[in-house]
């Protein structure tokens, strides 16, 4: 029979209930299998440890962390501590020195499941995106060296200028005035850009102040993608970087026959 050892990471919010249940099933799954069994271990790393101790796991974490088998990790991320600090003091801090190079995230429809969009209607999906169109992603600064050697190297640099976000932010606040409702969602990926896109939100925030008609939030581009879906009535006015803005649009054109194709597979 084999053996595997497991560190279990639940970290914050969802992702304590997610681990202690996910755990209960996989040990589930070891006593039905009957050919291999599991021992986990829980480790308190997170928002609560960072709050206690001002960093989100210990110094010897990594070193700890190299006994097992595999890393079960919930969730990291709490209001009261800016995202790029806890995403890159705990999930980057993991997966970047053991080389975990390969996301997978598999998708699938299961049967009986109906898009979220099938019931929406003009009424609930009033949206305008505006596109950082100037810099950000699409700047054109990078290059490339040793091609076609092992040893290739391609860079693709983001500009952010404190002008050229001042001037989107001002014009996405005052759109979102001019509409009914005055309301903006910034998008950002402040959690993982913690350079530019922490000045991204930096300056959204002081942009606000001058707008105190418009009621404005910030949401990560995942995360928006996912609101986008399944709370589009929650949206009106939404700004975002060049490249946010270019593919999150691309949803907003075609919510009909995407949520048409979700509910064929």
């Amino acid at each position: 029979m084999k053996n595997y050892k497991i560190a279990a990471v639940p970290g914050d919010g969802i992702g304590k209930e997610v681990i202690a249940v996910g755990l209960e099933v996989l040990h589930a799954c070891a006593a039905i299998d009957g050919r291999f069994s599991l021992a986990s271990e829980t480790f308190d790393w997170g928002s609560d440890y960072y709050k206690e101790h001002g960093v989100l796991m210990p110094e010897d974490g990594l070193e700890r962390l190299c006994n097992f088998d595999a890393i079960y990790f919930g969730a990291v991320g709490a209001p009261e501590v800016p995202d790029h600090i806890t995403l890159w003091g705990l999930r980057l801090a993991i997966c970047q020195p053991f080389d975990q190079y390969a996301n997978v995230r598999p998708t699938r429809i299961l049967p009986g499941i109906q898009s979220p969009l099938r019931g929406v209607s003009a009424k609930d999906l009033n949206w305008v995106i505006v596109r950082e169109n100037s810099e950000g992603e699409y700047s054109g600064q990078g290059g490339r060296s040793h091609r076609g050697l092992p040893e290739e190297v391609g860079t693709e640099v983001s500009i952010y200028t404190r002008v050229g976000v001042t001037r989107i932010m001002r014009f996405a606040f005052a759109l979102a005035r001019s509409r009914p409702r005055k309301l903006l969602t910034v998008v950002t990926k402040s959690n993982a850009q913690r350079h530019g896109m922490v000045m991204w939100d930096e300056i959204a925030a002081e942009v606000a102040r001058e707008f105190p008609d418009v009621t404005w939030d910030k949401m990560l581009v995942d995360a928006m993608t996912a609101r986008m879906t399944l709370k589009p009535g929650t949206l009106d006015t939404i700004v975002a970087t060049n490249l946010h803005a270019d593919i999150l649009s691309d949803l907003k054109h075609w919510p009909v026959p995407w949520a048409s194709r979700l509910r064929q597979t």
